[in-house]
């Protein structure tokens, strides 16, 4: 199949002029495109850390009941699901500024509702729900158009740079922004969602004010073979198809997030200080990953480095499930992460250099329910077994199991494998 010409290789208005070399760490960011691009998806980021934590604080408070926590993350995950066919195809149909724009209001006035249920003073859970779902809805479409527009304000040799970029950015935001929830939420709830609010608009404003990229590609007609183009476009090729559900499968047998707090409290024996320790540490090695990639290029090998990280993931998977010591957990952890990290970037970069312009929406909407499915189903499967078999045994058996679909995938998908670099085709 021939590649179609797309927007990433073009000019994009108000850009800086292309002066970087492809191992310049600031190289994304000598466009004012990605800058305002960058800090938009930042704050929105953020903003909807603040919100999770906040909301999942006071409805707890209400009815002491930690179902209505599992209700939370799954009222904001439905939307993504049930409308993976929409807001792929309005990603790639209408302009994905005004899509982040208008998604990134719609957020900030779930916010305020939010605000204003807590002025108020409801004592029952139920009236949330209609606005995390609200709110779930927003970032479903926002998800897509984001991720797709990133290739629209940078050249094309700068793409792996805005995602390294991209993934410090999201991983520095879920680490300090439920923090910063907490805190806020042990000032006031009002001051939470009232500062959400603001980050959310100025995420609009600053969407809003990202230069217009050129369009190369004419609107297709809306039909079901258009809004499954995606799906038939990730099962084609299969270096896209081996990336995406190589995530899916690794995260959704190898993720142990959800036993945390058992390897806290029972394990470790930390107390709730060393579950926040627990929790950072993937973040945090994941975020010093990203900072290094952001200075660095893999012209060669890319596949084979992204099994073997998926291996590796698995590797230190095990290492903190069979771990007494609290300093080997927190380094398992933290390169756990950092492993992930290598992964999640070649990955990005792949399905958005692979993928034609206008199938990128599509494309990314489908991944984005992969990651949500495999992270919702991950938890489970690690809970589940744990009381079948044991907390250890569990995590264990993760950490093989994504070793296994390492392995396996060099078999099923040999084209991802060979993959050698992340400029796309050639």
């Amino acid at each position: 199949m021939s590649d179609t010409p797309d927007q990433a290789s073009q000019p994009v208005a108000g850009a800086a002029p292309e002066s970087a070399s492809g191992a310049d760490r600031y190289q994304a960011f000598r466009h004012l495109g990605y800058r305002r691009y960058w800090s938009s998806r930042f704050a929105n980021t953020f903003a909807a850390q603040i919100v999770s934590v906040a909301v999942g604080w006071q409805i707890y408070d209400i009815s002491r009941d930690p179902f209505h926590l599992g209700l939370v993350g799954l009222t904001q995950f439905l939307p993504s699901l049930v409308l993976v066919l929409v807001t792929g195809a309005v990603a790639d149909r209408f302009g994905r500024r005004l899509i982040m724009v208008l998604a990134d209001v719609l957020e900030a006035i779930c916010a305020l509702i939010l605000l204003a249920l807590t002025v108020i003073g409801t004592d029952s859970v139920w009236p949330f729900f209609p606005v995390l779902a609200v709110f779930g809805l927003a970032r479903a479409f926002h998800g897509p158009a984001s991720s797709a527009l990133v290739t629209n304000v940078v050249p094309r040799e700068a793409v792996a740079n805005a995602i390294a970029w991209n993934s410090s950015a999201w991983q520095t935001a879920t680490i300090m922004g439920p923090v910063a929830g907490g805190l806020l939420y042990g000032v006031s709830p009002q001051i939470a969602y009232s500062v959400a609010a603001v980050m959310l608009f100025a995420g609009a404003v600053l969407a809003g004010l990202i230069p217009r990229p050129a369009r190369s590609q004419a609107r297709q007609k809306v039909n079901l073979e258009t809004l499954l183009a995606g799906f038939r476009y990730i099962w084609r090729e299969k270096v896209v198809l081996g990336a995406i559900s190589l995530d899916l499968f690794a995260v959704l047998l190898g993720g142990a997030v959800a036993l945390l707090p058992v390897y806290a409290r029972d394990i470790l024996e930390l107390g709730p200080w060393g579950l926040g320790l627990l929790r950072a540490g993937p973040g945090i090695g994941a975020v010093l990953m990203a900072l290094w990639l952001t200075g660095k290029s893999i012209d060669n090998h890319a596949g084979y480095i992204m099994l073997a990280c998926v291996g590796g993931f698995g590797l230190f998977t095990i290492v903190f499930g069979v771990s007494t010591i609290v300093w080997l957990s927190i380094l398992a952890l933290a390169l756990l992460g950092a492993a992930d990290m290598v992964s999640v970037y070649i990955r990005e970069t792949l399905i958005q250099l692979w993928t034609p312009d206008d199938l990128r929406g599509r494309v990314n909407a489908v991944n984005m329910v992969f990651v949500g499915a495999s992270n919702e189903l991950g938890e489970f499967r690690a809970g589940t077994m744990a009381a079948l078999i044991g907390v250890v045994p569990a995590v264990v058996f993760g950490g093989v199991g994504a070793i296994g679909v390492a392995a396996l995938w060099v078999v099923l998908f040999p084209q991802l494998a060979k993959a050698k670099h992340l400029r796309g085709r050639d």
